[in-house]
């Protein structure tokens, strides 16, 4: 017989829920809108929602458990989540709140929840040591070793895009300076962007954007270099050079066989894949004589927060 799980993926604009199966499956999928800012009894009040939703409409399945991925820090072993900023959710007891539903509850960082299954049913599946690095609004990290998740100590450990890659650098959300977020995020990509447009008025990329740099986006550069405007290949060789940094570092941290590159600018495939495999190929992956680390992209795509979430509890 079959088993299914719920996996929960809570993001800043929407909760989404899945019923996976033992297989990786996705069997059912819903959504509902995220009401950010209105506190902790309401967040709670809508993710049972969302719950009681999935357990009603899939009452011909046993659901054997509940995965919750988070974007923000949260004790995996005692369910509390300190602060979720991005929600305004702050000292939640999660694993509590959830006790009505009697089944088994298991929470972590979005990140993390998203590497654990791209190694179960992902472009990880069959690495031992692996990596994923997600590119979007900031840059999150989920580190999995001998096959099981590392949160470090209290589950607050793996923020891989907060490390410090340039002392007197650009200041980062996090408060600090000179963080991986800084410079390698999508958002870092769009400040780059306008602050070369601004530079350079013969670039293509003003016409990418209709001549408004407003309507700079993460495409822009690389759309334009793969045309041959030079500003902007320049552009996106400085940028891949920041990831390449972040990489080297993760290598001689970790050495994991496998690095996957997740979020929104994953969506460039192979045209940024071969330029980071070429950048730290040509140094060594991070020191003379170490093992080949293999740089890939995420498989997962949206649905890498449902899954992962429902592999904490597999």
């Amino acid at each position: 017989m079959e088993k299914y799980y719920i996996g929960i993926d809570i993001g800043g604009m929407s909760l989404k829920g899945a019923v996976v199966s033992s297989l990786g499956e996705i069997k059912y999928k819903t959504t509902i809108v995220t009401k950010v800012g209105q506190g902790n009894e309401v967040f709670v009040n809508d993710l049972k929602t969302l719950i009681r939703k999935i357990l009603n409409e899939n009452k011909d399945k046993e659901i054997l458990g509940i995965g919750v991925g988070l974007p923000g820090l949260i004790n995996s072993e005692n369910g509390i989540m300190d602060i979720a900023p991005n929600l305004q959710v702050t000292d939640l007891h999660l694993y509590d709140e959830l006790k009505e539903f009697n089944l088994p509850v298991k929470a972590s960082n979005d990140a993390n929840v998203a590497a654990l299954g791209e190694v179960k049913f992902g472009a990880a599946k069959g690495y031992s040591d692996s990596i994923l690095l997600t590119l979007g609004t900031g840059v999150g990290g989920g580190v999995v070793i001998n096959g099981k998740l590392f949160e470090g100590f209290n589950s607050k450990g793996a923020e891989l895009g907060h490390m410090i890659i340039n002392f007197d650098g650009v200041k980062c959300p996090c408060g600090l300076t000179g963080c991986l977020e800084a410079y390698a995020s999508a958002t870092a990509l769009l400040r780059m962007t306008k602050e070369k447009m601004l530079e350079h008025k013969e670039s293509m990329m003003w016409e990418y954007c209709n001549n408004d740099i407003n309507n700079v986006n993460g495409l822009t550069s690389f759309e334009c270099a793969k045309k041959g405007d030079k500003v902007a290949s320049d552009l996106v060789d400085e940028y891949v050079s920041y990831i390449g940094v972040g990489i080297l570092s993760f290598c001689n941290i970790f050495r994991p066989q496998i690095i996957l590159i997740g979020g929104g600018i994953s969506n460039q495939g192979d045209y940024l894949i071969n330029k980071l495999v070429k950048y730290c190929s040509e140094r060594d992956y991070g020191m003379k004589m170490s093992p080949k680390v293999e740089i890939k992209c995420a498989a997962l795509k949206n649905d890498a927060g449902v899954i992962g979430a429902a592999s904490l509890v597999m």
